[in-house]
């Protein structure tokens, strides 16, 4: 008899997220046995101690996904590995055209050839985007909320906020694929490898999922009112039609330079003081290593 592993996270999503994860038990027919990720010390040991029938379930959100595509980074995963999207935001989920709590599905082949970026000399993979700007910001802000007890947080207001308020944008270099494209006073700076990020906004609505291009958005130029007026079309992709203050690049290997320090965002993970980040397509990282080894 197979045994479904599902991997959760109980510090992530709502607070009836696990009550969720439950259900799995009425669709199940499996043994199953339940493992926060974030207790797992070795994933190579445990992905290589399954049986040829177990599978893994993946419970949770954009976090949780982030969190097992960068430890176990490097390893042959032979069983399957399906989703079970219980977070806050799911882009990851959206982007394949799935809702929240719908039936486990197979992400094993989304799980290869992920983009990378480097960010204070760390490399990590990321599976929907990486935000730099104001969505960072959130983040950050959304993070300190968190650790007050019952405090609800809502971005919408933290960058609502932050817009007309505590934020201050930066002047940027973007460089794609050795062109380099110089800006003042950027809002956001994302790099994407799917369609969706910071629960459901569209930066780059025609970006391909892992198809070895990636493509960045830079949203420039505008003051505080204006910038506030554009930015709720994040979440359909119209703000692409403002290209007096929105441009888009696509390539293979992506730079941008902030001229302060500012906090950063990777599928909502949040780190802080970031002056530059260097994403590439998985292609390209791979090529680029084989050739440092020679």
């Amino acid at each position: 008899m197979a045994t479904a592993y599902i991997l959760y996270n109980k510090k992530a999503g709502a607070s009836d997220s696990m009550e969720s994860v439950k259900t799995l038990e009425i669709i199940l027919d499996d043994e199953i046995k339940y493992i926060d990720v974030t207790q797992i010390s070795n994933y190579d040991v445990f992905l290589s101690g399954l049986g040829k029938d177990d599978y893994v379930i993946l419970a949770g959100g954009d976090g949780t996904l982030n969190w097992f595509i960068n430890r176990t980074d490097g390893i042959e995963i032979h069983n399957e590995i399906l989703y079970f999207p219980n977070g806050t935001g799911n882009d990851f989920a959206n982007d394949l055209g799935y809702t929240r709590e719908c039936n486990p599905f197979s992400i094993t082949e989304h799980l290869k050839n992920l983009p990378s970026v480097v960010v204070n000399g760390k490399k990590y993979r990321f599976i929907n985007g990486v935000g730099y700007g104001i969505d960072g910001y959130c983040c950050e802000v959304g993070d300190n909320l968190k650790k007050i007890p019952d405090k609800k947080v809502n971005y919408t207001s933290i960058a609502v906020k932050g817009l007309l308020f505590h934020y201050k944008p930066t002047n940027a270099k973007v460089t794609v694929d050795g062109k380099t494209h110089t800006y003042k006073k950027v809002w956001i700076a994302p790099t994407m490898n799917g369609r969706y990020y910071g629960g459901g906004m569209m930066p780059t609505p025609e970006q391909k999922r892992n198809s070895g291009i990636l493509s960045t958005m830079v949203f420039h130029n505008s003051g505080k009112l204006k910038t506030l007026m554009i930015f709720p079309s994040l979440f359909k992709g119209e703000h692409i039609k403002h290209t007096k203050h929105v441009d888009i690049f696509e390539g293979k290997e992506i730079i941008v330079e902030f001229d302060r320090p500012t906090s950063l965002q990777i599928d909502g993970e949040t780190i802080l003081g970031v002056t530059s980040y260097t994403a590439t397509a998985q292609k390209t990282a791979a090529i680029k290593e084989k050739v440092a080894a020679l």
